[in-house]
Parts: structure tokens; C-alpha cells; sequence
């Protein structure tokens, strides 16, 4: 992330002198009114006083508190591009990471944690430049600038505020660490919640056959709580600060008062004048002005932060270049499942001990109760995860270790039900892959009975998909089609038939008769009557 945003200011590098440039100006602006009062009532007190210096002074007084307001506005302008500058190179980056990531990374990490990362942790680090790190940063720099002209006006009163800000720091700290830990509670909380969303988007239909929308209420109510209870401990840290801020504005601007008028060796410390009195009125009001303002740039920071982890996370997640590839050997037995073990997270093995070889040519159909663990096997056949135990060789290589370029010439996989991609019809079986030509689509559909529905649609293969184009069993033979176009050598289907009335079923098992010609093929089946041939494999529980 570090390189990201070195990256992203050395292409912005005029913005960010510009930047510069505008936190010097605002910060000018800032001090100098105070003392161009305290002259002006200086003059007037002595009685020495010449009528255009001071009508100078007085419009330029009046000019530059004008001012500060556009100065502060292009200040802030300025600061929200630089933020956004810098979100959209991370955004990018972060992009380019994902078309890095191994395929386990997206069977491990829910769809609605990804999206989190890319829009709310995100959107919380264009905070952190908008109203956080470089608005702290301006601030600071008001504030020391603030000191020095305060120790030249009046000693006195720069010892005051100088004993006073490390109290007021330690305070800033404290608030700082309860709204760090409520941040990150909240971070969690949202994480949960888009957690819920995709998964009860897709799973609605069960939802409402089950009646389970109150227990569904009850899950969103749980996580929506925990947010709020976290945002209601930020902002009671948030609302108090400023009071606190503000009263110890007037105490100070009082105990100075009260010191400089109570002994000529404390009068003489403070030093002060009738212009200088007015003058330090204004900067002790200024001084708490920007610290009152780095109160509350702690939320920003702090909610950054809890971002920033999560963000640093996903930059740490290996890629597929991490591996070191494995090449495939044709000459090699296509599948070899050895002693394997495997069970999800913390749980018990789904299945344990299991052993199977599938030689060149052969035909295998894995058959067993729901909940047996049969789609997970595809899962490790795929690379999707590791085994706890034993092994998995595909053609002799571990197929976590295949690249993405191999993938596709070793196994084809027809799931259940067919995921359309955005695109034509023709993406649909190349998947936008480069490798792939119009005749290699035109093969598999023909393969599959596709090719003349496909010719006479409006535009042919460029036609846009959509879903009413194509029957649901149509649907399964374009899947199929993806899965052969490449001439995989191993075919993995995994009960593609599940959800087909007998007629769509016998199409498609014709269809996958053709497409299993001169292929190694293993699928999955509750019904053995769709073997048709080969050996099957009665898949237990816990062991074969």
C-alpha cells in the first residue's frame, strides 16, 4: 500500500505543491489579522495615529479575514482532490490485485467482504485525507505558528498555553483510543451486514417457502444494533470533546487576564499592551480553533485506520504468481486422489481417508446421499482448497499450483446451474479469453446442438446475452459448451441434471455423451441411472 501512494503523489506531484502552497496561505491568514488589530488599537490608544496607515490597516484587516474563507475553501477543494487522487489509485490497484488472487481466495472470502473493502474501507481512507491526516497535519502547523507569535507578544501567556495543550493532548488520546475500538467495531458490524445481503438475495425463494423472514429481521437487527452501539460510543466521545475544548478556551483567556493585572514582576512576564491584550484574545481563540477541529479529525483518522488494516490484509493475500506453477504431464494418470482428508474451518472432517484413481479415458460417477461432501471433492479437484490430509494430483501436478492459462486446457466443469458472465452470447463460452477464436466457439456449440439457435439470433454469437434467449436446459448445454471449448482433458460435472424435467435432461445427457468422447470424465450423481457406463464410486460419510 506504502508504494501505492508514493506512486499516486509522484503523478500529483503539482497538486501537492499546490496544496502546499494553499495550508501556507490559510495559515498566513490565520495569524496575521490579530496583529494587524493589535496595531490598529495600539495606534488609537497612544493617539498617535496617521489617517491612512490606519484606513490601510483597517481594509486590510478586513480584506484578509474576507479572505480566509475563500482561502479555506480552495484549502479544503484542494485536499478533497488530493484524497480522491489517491482513493482512485488504490481502487485500481486494488482491481489489478483481484484479477491476481487464486480462485481459493473467492471460495474463502464472502462477496459481500470483498465489496466492503472496495466501497466503505475505501471511502473511509478519502476521509482520512479530506478530513483527517492532511487537515490534522494544516492544523498543527497553525497552532505552532500560533505558539511563536504568542511567546513574542506575551511569554506569560505562551508558558499558560504550553502547560495547558499536553494536558489537552492527553485528553485528544484518550478519546482517540475509544473511538479507535469503536470504529473498529463498527467496521466489523458493516462487514456483517453486506455478509447478509448477497447471501439472502440468493437464497429469497427458500426464505419465503420456510417463512424464515423474522429469523432473517433478527439477523439483520443483531449486526444493524452493533453498528449503531458502536457509532453511539464515537459520537458521545465526539460531542463532549468540543465542550471541553471550548470551556478551556475561556479559562485560559480568564487566568491570563486575572495574572497580568495581579504583580508588576507578572505583569511584566506577560508584557501586555491594549492592541497586544486584543491580539492574544484572538490567538488563544485561534489556537483552540484548529485543536477543537483535530478532535474531531480523530474520528476520520481512527475509522482510517481500522480501514487501512483491513485493506493492508487484502494487499497480503498471496497471488497466483506467489506459486510456484506446476506443469502438467500428459503422459500422467489424469486424476490420483491419495488418503484424503478434509473439513471446513474448525469442523469435524466432512470425509476422511479417501482414495481414487481415474485413468486416461475412463469414465467415473461419484454417487451418495446429500451433505457426503461430493461437490466438495470437486472443490479440491479444482484447487479451490487443500486437503487436511493426503493428496490430490491432476496429470501429476497439484492443482492448486496450475496457472490460470493451464486451467482451462486441464478441466472443463459444468456446476449445476449456469452463471452467466456480462457480454454476447459468444462470451459465454470463450469467457472474453483471448485464446479462444470464432471457431473453436462455433466447434463447442455444434458439439452441444447450440450452434444453428445461436446463428439465427438477431446478431449471431455477438448477440447480448440475455437470460430469456435460452431455455434452462439451453442454458446447461451453453454451460457445457464453456467447459469443452478449450479441449480439456479432464471433464468434472458436477449433477448438471438436478434441476432438468426428463425431456431437457435427456438432451442434456446426449449432449454430454458427445462431450465426453476421448475425455476423462468424473461426475457427480444422486441417480445411477445417469451413469450410462463407467464405474461408479458409492461416496460415505467419513470414509470410502
Amino acid at each position: 500500500m506504502r508504494s501505492i501512494f508514493f506512486e499516486t503523489i509522484k503523478k500529483n506531484g503539482l497538486l501537492l505543491a499546490v496544496l502546499v502552497l494553499a495550508i501556507i496561505a490559510s495559515i498566513a491568514v490565520s495569524i496575521a489579522p490579530p496583529l494587524i488589530l493589535q496595531y490598529i488599537v495600539d495606534s488609537l490608544a497612544n493617539g498617535t495615529f496617521n489617517a491612512w496607515p490606519l484606513l490601510t490597516a483597517g481594509v486590510l484587516y478586513f480584506a484578509l479575514n474576507a479572505g480566509s474563507g475563500l482561502v479555506d475553501a480552495l484549502k479544503e477543494t484542494l485536499i478533497t482532490i488530493f484524497g480522491q487522487k489517491i482513493t482512485h489509485g488504490l481502487r485500481t490497484a486494488m482491481c489489478r490485485r483481484l484479477d491476481e488472487l487464486p480462485a481459493s481466495y473467492f471460495v474463502s472470502h464472502e462477496a459481500g467482504a470483498v465489496a466492503s473493502l472496495f466501497v466503505n474501507d475505501v471511502d473511509t481512507l478519502e476521509d482520512l485525507f479530506d478530513s483527517g491526516v492532511v487537515s490534522m497535519i494544516a492544523d498543527t502547523f497553525t497552532i505552532i505558528s500560533i505558539l511563536a507569535v504568542v511567546f513574542h507578544l506575551s511569554p506569560g501567556l505562551g508558558i499558560l498555553l504550553c502547560l495547558a495543550l499536553p494536558l489537552l493532548f492527553l485528553l485528544t488520546r484518550y478519546f482517540q483510543k475509544r473511538m479507535l475500538k469503536a470504529q473498529k467495531d463498527n467496521r466489523i458490524a458493516v462487514s456483517k451486514t453486506n455478509e447478509l445481503i448477497p447471501e439472502t438475495v440468493h437464497n429469497i425463494r427458500t426464505i419465503h417457502t420456510c417463512q424464515e423472514e423474522s429469523f432473517l429481521c433478527w439477523r439483520y437487527g443483531r449486526t444493524i444494533r452493533a453498528s449503531f452501539e458502536a457509532m453511539e460510543r464515537s459520537n458521545f466521545c465526539d460531542s463532549i470533546y468540543s465542550p471541553i475544548i471550548i470551556t478551556s478556551c475561556t479559562l485560559i483567556i480568564c487566568t491570563m487576564m486575572a495574572l497580568s493585572v495581579s504583580t508588576p514582576s507578572l505583569q511584566e512576564l506577560f508584557g501586555m499592551s491594549v492592541g497586544s491584550v486584543v491580539a492574544l484574545i484572538g490567538y488563544v481563540r485561534r489556537i483552540f480553533s484548529p485543536l477543537e477541529s483535530i478532535g474531531m479529525e480523530i474520528q476520520s483518522i481512527q475509522s482510517a485506520v481500522a480501514g487501512i488494516s483491513r485493506l493492508k490484509d487484502f494487499f497480503a493475500e498471496p497471488v497466483e504468481k506467489d506459486f510456484f506453477p506446476e506443469e502438467p504431464d500428459w503422459t500422467a494418470v489424469p486424476l490420483v486422489i491419495d488418503d484424503v482428508s478434509f473439513g471446513y474451518g474448525r469442523e469435524k472432517n466432512l470425509f476422511q481417508h479417501f482414495s481414487l484413481t481415474v485413468g486416461r479415458g475412463e469414465m467415473v460417477t461419484v454417487t451418495g446421499r446429500t451433505g457426503a461432501g461430493k461437490s466438495t471433492l470437486f472443490k479440491l479437484i479444482l484447487g479451490l482448497y487443500r486437503p487436511r490430509q493426503g493428496q490430490v494430483r491432476i496429470f501429476g501436478a497439484d492443482p492448486c499450483h496450475l496457472s490460470p492459462a493451464q486451467r482451462r486446457r486441464v478441466f472443463g466443469y459444468v456446476e449445476q446451474q449456469f452463471h452467466a458472465v456480462s457480454g454476447s452470447v459468444g462470451d459465454q463460452v470463450s469467457l472474453k479469453d483471448p485464446r479462444i477464436t470464432t471457431q473453436d466457439i462455433e466447434k463447442a456449440l455444434r458439439l452441444v446442438g447450440l450452434w444453428d439457435l445461436c446463428l439465427a439470433l438477431p446478431q449471431g454469437l455477438a448477440t447480448p446475452y440475455r437470460p430469456e434467449l435460452f431455455s434452462r436446459g439451453q442454458s446447461q448445454l451453453l454451460s457445457i459448451a464453456r467447459a469443452v471449448v478449450m479441449d480439456p482433458q479432464l471433464l468434472l460435472l458436477d449433477e448438471i441434471t438436478a434441476n432438468l424435467d426428463s425431456l431437457t435432461e435427456a438432451q442434456v445427457l446426449d449432449a454430454l455423451q458427445a462431450a465426453a468422447a476421448h475425455r476423462t470424465v468424473l461426475s457427480i450423481s444422486h441417480r445411477l441411472y445417469e451413469a450410462r457406463g463407467g464405474r461408479v464410486i458409492a461416496f460415505g460419510k467419513n470414509s470410502l
